[in-house]
């Protein structure tokens, strides 16, 4: 069964208290909680206060994925607004395994995101290093897009050397994921699904998330 990651970045942000009560009271897993600078992505999302305030609404897994440059420079910043995983972009690191002990040794789990131009094997010598790969099924920087189907090779890809380093690390799903694709990338090898406007755009986000949850 897979964990569900609904992303606030598709939240109602003038009610972010009540989106934050319906996931508490769903069955999500994570609160899935997308940074963006504006350079790494063509966007600019929320940051440390807005993090820090969603993490005194719940005791659920605050998952931080941090699009920005220079992540090493925030990631004792984020651990203080109460993320429980941390992400960076292999992209945005220059000193990747670096930053991964980084986030380790501050308390948190280490994740690595990958945009869909990366190929996976380049993860091979810091696969023992992540507790989370988060492959974008999407170009990063808004919700609303459509699933990459290349992302299901990357899947297989990703599974196959987690299990050739016999590694524990856990397959995160970010973009463009419905209640029409979700089986087919949960039986691809995913075992996160984050999702935004499939949960949020919906007439009743809490069924919606019980849905995927049950696939």
């Amino acid at each position: 069964m897979a964990l569900i990651a609904p992303s606030l970045l598709s939240a109602d942000f003038l009610n972010l208290q009540k989106d934050c009560d319906m996931l508490n009271n769903s069955q999500a897993d994570w609160f899935h909680l997308d940074v963006m600078d504006g350079r790494f992505v063509p966007n600019i999302s929320f940051g440390l206060p807005v993090i820090a305030h969603i993490r005194k609404t719940t005791q659920k897994i605050c998952d931080v994925h941090l699009m920005i440059e220079e992540p090493e420079k925030y990631a004792e910043a984020f651990k203080e607004a109460g993320a429980d995983i941390l992400t960076v972009h292999l992209e945005a690191c220059r000193h990747l395994h670096r930053n991964l002990q980084q986030i380790r040794q501050l308390g948190m789990k280490a994740g690595v995101a990958l945009n869909p131009h990366t190929p996976v094997h380049l993860l091979a010598d810091v696969l023992h290093e992540a507790d989370v790969v988060c492959l974008m099924s999407v170009n990063p920087g808004f919700g609303g897009q459509q699933f990459i189907p290349h992302t299901l090779h990357k899947i297989r890809q990703l599974k196959a050397l987690i299990l050739e380093k016999n590694a524990s690390t856990l397959i995160e799903i970010d973009g463009g994921v419905t209640l029409n694709n979700a089986a087919e990338i949960i039986q691809a090898g995913a075992d996160v699904l984050v999702a935004g406007n499939t949960v949020f755009k919906s007439a009743h986000p809490s069924a919606t998330i019980k849905e995927l949850k049950a696939i």
